[in-house]
């Protein structure tokens, strides 16, 4: 399990700092983890892709037979809280770019989720600077001045911090081990973890990471077997290490206790994932029939019986087995501007936290740090000096697959209004993605890659199945190309240079490619990620294929599970 497997080869530019994270010891440690943990990896994606087969050919969603026994077992609990996370009524999401990491430490928040997942555009620059900057932030040595001489420094009271490392889909190009490249998550945790676990332990706090995009307890079962396996390689008690995994898969929704099981030992909760909860649901049953065309995307809120039904069911499971259960996101972003347009997004957002708190809920997640007192008001009201309230448990909650499934329960149309939108910030978004930011302020929201998932799929149902828009047209390749060229053209108007018009061409090449197919593919990331994030000369010149987006895939025999 801990052989010595050859040193990851860097093929991206060593900008300044870069060797202090990227050290021979560091990539030494990301061997390993990746020798121990590939070949499955590999397997379980593949096994994702055929139960979306399977699905796509009439398969019920449901929870697991073979699994029951977990279910029914009423002994086992997860792991208290462990130091810096006992009280997580507002954690506060963002990118780690160092001017966003001061104003989320500064933020006035319990937990700052430190984003190299759907908040970062991972540029090789993004992805190492930002390892940088949460090494200068847990040392006491993070400021910023900004192109105006505005200075940036950190406050002493700040948030705990918990890193989201890139999802198992996706692969860090500019690190390859015999021309493979490795898993983006190993990079983010491995590189994370070996630079700070210790630091944070002295600190008083550990190494705790939110785990994305999950479909599986098999899927949490490598995660602990890599986290086993890293405490160990640097001689760090077992069970130092916590992770919260966020539920904004469907599969996910339906294995909430096996994943908790399979993480119990290093378990720190669950989230309501909540934007890619629904992305996940379009994607799941996108082939399945018109009956699972969801209405306009504003339409889905977290009161609609599908959304309600799941996240009753992850406050009950999570406190059955003594874990947190945290809300989902409020995007809004105060507009100094527009102070009525303020005034109601904030009363909405809390509306949407103390509905939350009043579920059970431990805590919830705000992307601006003007947020935070709002969320952390409505969840003051509840617990008051509790720092949660695990006691709280739900045994009125009886949720079915059928209620977690429900088509046709989401009240609302499709209208040539939401099918606009869908259009409008996704291009725009992709805009910003492709120049390298993760997350983007449109419309007084701030939008990461969630958005454009969701915008994308539905825009590729409602062409599958010629959707009927409220206003009496069809949805047809013909409008939404028209409705494409004009959104295009208004990025043009605004781009100033040719750079930035070259982004507009780019992003309207990635959201063709992610919506317009005769198939819909599972993630538009890796595409555009191929495309136009990694290093020029690393960019495929020709058509992308599935060997191009899957390479860190290819594992060697002797990596493959026994």
């Amino acid at each position: 399990m801990f052989g010595p497997p050859k040193a990851p080869k860097i093929k991206g530019i060593m900008h300044p700092r870069f060797d202090e994270i990227l050290t021979p010891e560091a990539l030494a440690f990301l061997a390993k983890l990746d020798g121990a943990s590939a070949g499955r990896r590999a397997d379980l994606l593949a096994a994702r892709r055929e139960r979306s087969k399977r699905i796509a050919g009439g398969e019920p969603v449901d929870f697991l037979a073979e699994t029951a026994s977990v279910r029914e077992d009423a002994a086992w609990q997860v792991a208290a809280p462990a130091p810096g996370l006992e009280d997580r009524r507002c954690e506060i999401t963002g990118p780690t770019s160092r001017k966003m990491s001061i104003n989320a430490l500064n933020s006035g928040a319990r937990v700052w989720m430190a984003d190299f997942e759907d908040a970062t555009a991972p540029s090789w620059f993004n992805v190492v600077d930002g390892q940088l900057n949460l090494f200068d932030a847990i040392r006491g040595n993070l400021d910023f001045t900004d192109e105006n001489g505005k200075e940036y420094k950190v406050g002493e009271k700040t948030p705990t911090i918990v890193v989201r490392p890139r999802g198992w889909r996706l692969c860090e190009k500019h690190l390859t081990i015999d021309g493979r490249p490795l898993p983006a998550s190993l990079v983010d945790f491995g590189l994370f973890f070996f630079h700070n676990a210790q630091a944070l332990i002295d600190a008083g706090a550990g190494p705790y990471f939110y785990l994305p995009k999950l479909e599986s307890h098999l899927e949490a079962r490598l995660w602990n077997d890599i986290f086993v396996q890293a405490q160990a390689l640097l001689g760090i008690p077992q069970g130092t290490i916590r992770a919260t995994v966020l539920i904004e898969t469907l599969p996910a929704a339906f294995e909430m206790e096996e994943i908790l099981y399979e993480l119990r030992d290093h378990s720190s909760g669950l989230n309501a994932g909540r934007w890619d909860y629904i992305f996940s649901y379009i994607k799941t049953f996108a082939n399945s029939g018109p009956e699972y065309v969801l209405p306009d995307r504003a339409n889905v809120t977290m009161t609609t019986p599908m959304m309600r039904a799941y996240t009753e069911l992850l406050v009950s499971t999570c406190h059955k087995r003594g874990a947190h259960a945290i809300g989902g996101m409020a995007a809004f972003v105060p507009n100094k501007a527009d102070p009525q347009v303020t005034e109601q997004a904030l009363a909405k957002v809390k509306a949407d936290k103390e509905r939350e708190a009043a579920d059970g809920f431990d805590g919830s997640w705000v992307a601006h740090p003007g947020l935070v007192a709002t969320c952390t008001a409505a969840f003051d009201a509840v617990l008051g000096d509790r720092p949660n309230q695990l006691d709280k448990q739900r045994p009125d909650v009886h949720v079915t697959a059928a209620d977690i499934v429900n088509p046709g329960s989401t009240p609302g149309q499709v209208t040539l209004a939401g099918l606009r939108t869908n259009i409008a910030v996704a291009l725009r978004y992709l805009t910003a993605w492709v120049s390298e930011q993760g997350a983007v302020a449109i419309d007084n929201l701030m939008e990461d890659a969630a958005t454009v998932e969701i915008s994308r799929t539905q825009v590729w149902q409602w062409l599958h199945y010629k959707t009927k828009l409220a206003e009496g047209l069809v949805v047809t390749r013909k409008l939404v190309d028209e409705l494409i060229e004009h959104e295009v053209a208004e990025l043009h108007a605004q781009a100033k240079d040719e750079r930035a018009h070259r982004h507009v061409d780019e992003a309207r090449d990635v959201f063709a490619e992610a919506a317009l197919g005769d198939d819909l593919p599972g993630f538009f990331t890796p595409y555009a990620y191929v495309r136009y994030l990694i290093a020029r000369p690393l960019q495929p010149t020709g058509p992308i294929g599935p060997d191009d987006l899957r390479m860190s895939e290819r594992v060697p025999r002797e990596h493959q599970p026994a």
